[in-house]
């Protein structure tokens, strides 16, 4: 993939960074159990139920379509990316032992999320690349092109989507990763 990027005209590879943003949901309890419980009360609900923590993202683009010729190209394609983490925090201060297990904790729930914002990321320059410059031949009305553009996004979106499902199996899965902080944080103090 970076071979790709490297070999983007400079036009392309314009300066665009993502906002990241936490939103920060509110649980309570003075253990780790209890925090953990508080957690699948309040959590984020996703799909049949409640989860830990959750990514979201809100892309928008600015594109230039010209017609040249009897086909279509694009010109100008700028992203506009806000990544929103929503996470799990204590309403009250927590008592010193328990802290330091929710400071590893949420550490490393944190850090789970980063890498769906990561792929987030990735996609976004994958669109980039794909996108600019894309031509479609007899096309003057610059319709045709959208149809095309609709058809490629849809694809990187889906491979995006597995990439997370994929990551969240091994993570979540027996013995992984988000497994392990959860067992640490409800059998610590």
């Amino acid at each position: 993939m970076a071979a790709i990027f490297a070999l983007a005209p400079a036009a392309v590879r314009a300066e665009w960074q993502a906002v990241e943003e936490v939103r920060p949901y509110s649980i309570s309890g003075r253990t780790g159990a209890e925090l953990y419980e508080s957690i699948g009360a309040r959590g984020p609900e996703v799909g049949a139920g409640r989860v830990i923590a959750h990514t979201t993202f809100k892309l928008t683009w600015t594109r230039k379509y010209e017609a040249q010729g009897t086909a279509c190209v694009i010109t100008t394609n700028r992203p506009k990316l806000t990544i929103t983490y929503t996470l799990p925090k204590p309403s009250a201060a927590l008592p010193t032992t328990v802290k330091s297990s929710w400071e590893s904790f949420i550490a490393g729930v944190a850090a789970h999320e980063r890498v769906h914002g990561d792929t987030i990321k990735e996609m976004v320059k994958e669109i980039e690349v794909m996108s600019i410059g894309l031509t479609v031949a007899d096309d003057p009305d610059c319709k045709k092109i959208r149809i095309e553009l609709t058809r490629r996004l849809g694809e990187i979106s889906q491979r995006q989507r597995q990439r997370g499902r994929d990551f969240d199996k091994i993570e979540m899965g027996d013995g992984g990763n988000i497994q392990q902080l959860v067992l640490k944080l409800v059998n610590g103090p």
